[in-house]
Order: C-alpha cells, then structure tokens, then sequence
C-alpha cells in the first residue's frame, strides 16, 4: 500500500484523485522549502511529512536548513517577538548579522529551483544574495501573527520582501497591505504521523505510567515548546485555581527544545520553579521524536489547553481536536480560527477565565464529548494536509496565470 493509498483511507478517493490532477500540471517544477530547523516547531513537523508526499505524487521536492551562530538565533527569535507584538530592541548589528548569514547561508545551498518557499524571517534575505535566474519564482510563507507588529521589525521584513513574487499567511488578520500577490493558506495536520495516528490501549498506558500519571484521575494537558508567548505559568495559575473545587485534577506541561529558539531553556526553568513540588503537575522536556508520547497524553486528556497569548495557528490545538478532545485555548491567532465558544472548545482571556471554562466542561461530560466530536469533523474538513498541498498547488497554477488570482481566501464554513 503506497503513502496515498493510506490518505485516501482517511480524506476518501475523491481528494486524492484531486490531488493525482493537480500535481500532474506541476510535475516540471523543482520546489524549495527553507527553513531554520529540522527539529522543534510546526513548521518542521509540516515539511517532514510534506516533502515525501510531494515526492510521491511526482513532484521534485527538497527541504533546506539555514544555520548559523548563537547570536544569530538569539536575533530571529527577537523578530519573532518584535513581528508578534513585543517590545524588543535591535541594534544595526543585529539586522547586519542577520544580513550576513542569510548572504552566507545562500553561497552554501543549493536553491537552483522553479520555485522557493522561505519559511519565516530567519530565511528571509536569501533572495538578496541568490544569482539572478536562479529562482523563477520566490514565495515568503509566514507562521507568525503580524497582525500588530513592532514597526522596526516588520519594515526590515518589508525590505527583505522586494525579490518575492508572493506571500503565503495564515489567517487574513495577519496580514499588511504589500506589493504583490498574497496568499492564506492555514497549516495542516498529518492523520498517519505517529503523534496523530491511533494508539493501542497498551501504548497509551505504557506512556501514562512512564510520566507517573494516573490513568483513573482527570488529566489536564498543554502541549507547547517553553515559550512565554504560550502563557505556561498562566495554566498553572489556571490550575491552581480550579484544584479546590477539583483536587483529582493532574496537570501535564509538556513540550520540547527547539534549535532555533534559545529562550526555552530560561522559560522551562521558570515554569519548574512555579510548579514547585506539587506532585500532581508534570513538567515534562521531551526529545523532538516524542511523538507517540505526545499522542498518548493529548489523548489521555479529558481537556487540552492551549493558553497561547500570541499564536501564529496552534497545531497542537489541531491535534488534540483530531484526537477527539475539547480545547480550552487563548483567544489569539489561529486558535480562535479553531476553537469555537460551546462547538469544539472554549477561548480563555485570563487564567481564571479557562479555571473556570474547565470546571463547566467537567460538570458537563455530555457536553465535554459532544465538543471533542465537532471538533474532529471540523479537523477532517479543514485542517489535514491534503487540503494544506491542495491549497499549495492552487497558489502555484495561480502564479503561473499572473493576474487570474492575487488573493485566494480561506472558506470557513
């Protein structure tokens, strides 16, 4: 049974036939995706599973990294606070560094391609430093909720997007007006990965008492690198909260290193210090292939938060509602794209706020159920990766017919 063969068994024939047509038109286009890491982070979970399906629907398809210094990483993750909405200084020297790798970075690859798909700012200023004619076509696909950005940063971005011939967002509020074609296209999910496939009763206990959690006691879980923009401290506040009225409560604060973001470290080791010695609280640093064990707490959990203060999509929202699980997430970005107030989840303003969404849906378990099943139709229709290369190949014929489609909307209904 080939790769698709097992999609179609998930999305059906009719959308993997889709698929077979589309990719036929574009099978003499060579496609780059550039990014900063293979581990840690949606953006690499996506091009794991993407680059191979590319491959077996015919289509030459590669996945480049761009490296560089400490201070480098320590830079970008400043543009990603600045593009988000946080304060942050930058010194001429750190937009020269950030300059300099880039010019380094495409001396070293191999970007020879119909098409170049940079992921982020860290790639950003590739196209400055690539030979003419080398690239027929480059695309800038941003992650990040722009919507309110410090000025210095987004117009460095700017800068850096004159050698483009589109954008990519993910929601319509994150955008600014530019100079050429724009695009939405959310991310997506992989059904078959190890993180989202089924798992055995065995597995999922195994994993449960690995982690000293009980099985028979409600579990609460947050998925998420150690990121301040993540509000973990905000879900141990919501905890701490709701555990009078619930003392069974177990919370488990679980997320990995990423090798372009050097403040996880500082941030985990705040979150082990708020916890304290509470027994009932997990704060697990798990390696980037903890993909099953991912899957056996998301579902484990009677809830999934996701308390994000700023948030590009939230694939773990997307996942624990694949997994069949009500979210209780921060009403930010392309969370408030998935979870809906009373249909598949509630959004939360504030740590009390979500103590108090939580202790509704513990009351409710009829409610509570019928929020995890709505919630897995709503994945299965929008947010699985066969619709995410659907929306990609539309945005390639489109920019192959310049003119015949500038912006290409996200249907939510």
């Amino acid at each position: 049974m080939t790769l698709l063969d097992r999609y179609e068994e998930v999305v059906g024939a009719q959308e993997i036939q889709r698929l077979r047509r589309m990719a036929e038109v574009l099978a003499d286009k060579r496609i780059i995706h550039v990014n900063s890491t293979r581990n840690g982070g949606g953006v690499a979970e996506i091009l794991r599973w993407m680059i191979p399906l590319l491959g077996e629907l015919g289509i030459d398809a590669r996945w480049e990294v761009v490296t560089g210094p400490p201070d480098y990483y320590r830079v970008t993750k400043t543009f990603h606070n600045g593009l988000q909405g946080q304060e942050v200084s930058l010194k001429q020297s750190d937009f020269d560094l950030h300059s300099e790798v880039n010019r380094e970075n495409a001396r070293r690859l191999n970007l020879e391609a119909e098409i170049v798909i940079v992921h982020d700012p860290q790639p950003l200023y590739l196209p400055q430093f690539t030979p003419e004619g080398k690239v027929k076509q480059w695309i800038w696909r941003c992650h990040i909720d722009c919507s309110r950005p410090q000025r210095s940063v987004w117009k460095y971005v700017e800068q850096g997007l004159a050698k483009y011939q589109a954008t990519i967002f993910s929601m319509p509020a994150f955008t600014h007006p530019l100079q050429l074609p724009m695009y939405i296209i959310p991310p997506s999910i992989d059904p078959l990965s190890d993180k989202n496939r089924p798992l055995t009763e065995t597995e999922r206990l195994e994993v449960l008492h690995r982690f000293a959690i009980d099985p028979e006691r409600p579990l609460l879980v947050q998925i998420s690198r150690f990121d301040r923009f993540k509000d973990p401290l905000g879900v141990l506040e919501a905890y701490r909260l709701l555990k009078p009225y619930h003392p069974q409560v177990q919370l488990a604060l679980a997320g990995g290193p990423a090798d372009d973001d050097p403040e996880g470290s500082e941030v985990l080791r705040e979150v082990q210090e708020r916890a304290g010695d509470d027994p009932d609280v997990k704060i697990l640093l798990l390696p980037p292939d903890s993909h099953c064990e991912i899957n056996a707490l998301q579902r484990s959990a009677i809830i999934v938060l996701q308390k994000s203060l700023r948030e590009g999509f939230g694939l773990t929202v997307t996942e624990a509602l694949w997994k069949g699980k009500p979210v209780i997430g921060g009403a930010c970005g392309g969370i408030a794209l998935q979870v809906h107030d009373y249909h598949t989840g509630f959004l939360a303003h504030s740590p009390a706020g979500a103590a108090y969404r939580i202790r509704y849906l513990l009351r409710y378990a009829d409610k509570c159920h019928r929020m995890g099943a709505n919630g897995r139709e709503f994945v299965l229709e929008h947010f699985l990766l066969t619709r995410h290369l659907r929306d990609y190949f539309a945005m390639i014929l489109c920019l192959d017919q310049p003119g015949s489609c500038l912006f290409v909307p996200f249907d939510k209904e």
